[in-house]
């Protein structure tokens, strides 16, 4: 089997790992990775992969680059941005993928990286979350709310169609190359003089934990699962939950940022959330503060025994990768 394989997204977190992961498969002849800023396939010692001038929101691009493969992988997306920015590539430029992906005669599977976030961070989520809880979104947290109204295009979308879909749906992803968590620590969004001060000393950068387990995954255990579900003849299309083994507290990350962690109460947190959702105008940042507020840690019992993929790396051992790069 000869893969031809179109990837958008090839140079952001997820996705020079993910190019790096087909390059080694032998079912991958040819990558085409689209971005709107050029890239060195070389220079990586990619020898598969050739870069292909576009942008998501350019309909006109997406239907050169899905005309020319088999299969479609669509990683780009914008995690930190104001909502207003983040909603127009997120959202107008998903779907254009996902429509140019059906409307063409080639393609016959799409692999769509979706996230944990499109379940949405409500109380009456089972613990742990499997592949079977609808993709509700959160409201109050852009990202979220974003990722299930991308899911929920795609169905739209892809309904009745021929097409092999695959969504992933990894947890936070970190790593040497994945660094957004560390990016998203408060005191990274301080002013430039206050943020210098505050790397001295630590209890000038609290962490405030309130008992909410998180999951971490690897960016090269992502980069394996979206390179089966590009290539392999087994395993059904459908969601696949996505995370490594074992959880991590907000104390253990604050601890391995050099930060000072702060244990709070679980209802403060909720109660900074529901404060949060009523105010008329929250900074974007700021509302990732409603990911606290209860867990969304999922099961991946489905991506093992079905997909036949395993994680290399725990959620531990993401952090301390991520940690060791950031210090």
């Amino acid at each position: 089997m000869a893969l031809r394989v179109g990837v958008t997204g090839p140079t952001g977190e997820i996705g020079k790992a993910a190019i790096a992961a087909l390059e080694e498969h032998p079912d991958v002849t040819a990558i085409i990775g689209m971005a709107r800023r050029p890239f060195d396939a070389t220079a990586e010692g990619w020898t598969k992969t050739v870069y292909r001038q576009g942008d998501i929101l350019d309909r006109a691009a997406v239907d050169d680059l899905v005309a020319d493969v088999d299969v479609v992988v669509h990683l780009a997306f914008i995690i930190m941005g104001t909502r207003t920015e983040s909603a127009r590539v997120n959202l107008a430029g998903t779907r254009n993928v996902f429509e140019a992906t059906v409307a063409a005669a080639r393609p016959r599977r799409l692999v769509y990286t979706s996230s944990v976030a499109a379940y949405g961070y409500h109380a009456d989520n089972p613990v742990p979350l499997t592949e079977d809880v609808a993709p509700r979104g959160s409201a109050e947290h852009y990202y979220s709310e974003q990722k299930a109204a991308c899911e929920a295009a795609l169905a739209e979308i892809t309904d009745g169609s021929d097409l092999e879909v695959y969504v992933l749906r990894p947890c936070i992803v970190a790593g040497p190359k994945a660094p957004a968590l560390a990016d998203a620590m408060p005191w990274n969004h301080l002013p430039g003089p206050v943020r210098r001060v505050t790397r001295a000393l630590p209890l000038l950068r609290p962490l405030p934990d309130p008992g909410t387990p998180l999951q971490l995954v690897h960016h090269d255990d992502v980069a394996a699962a979206i390179t089966l579900a590009v290539t392999t003849t087994s395993a059904p299309p459908g969601a696949y939950n996505i995370a490594g083994d074992g959880v991590v507290s907000m104390s253990q990350v604050a601890e391995a940022f050099g930060a000072q962690p702060v244990r709070v109460p679980r209802a403060a947190a909720v109660m900074t959330s529901e404060l949060l959702s009523r105010l008329p105008f929250v900074p974007s940042v700021l509302e990732w503060l409603h990911a606290g507020r209860t867990s969304v840690v999922m099961d991946t019992a489905k991506a093992t025994s079905v997909l036949g993929w395993r994680p290399r790396y725990t959620s531990a051992e993401t952090l301390s990768a991520l940690a060791s790069t950031v210090r």
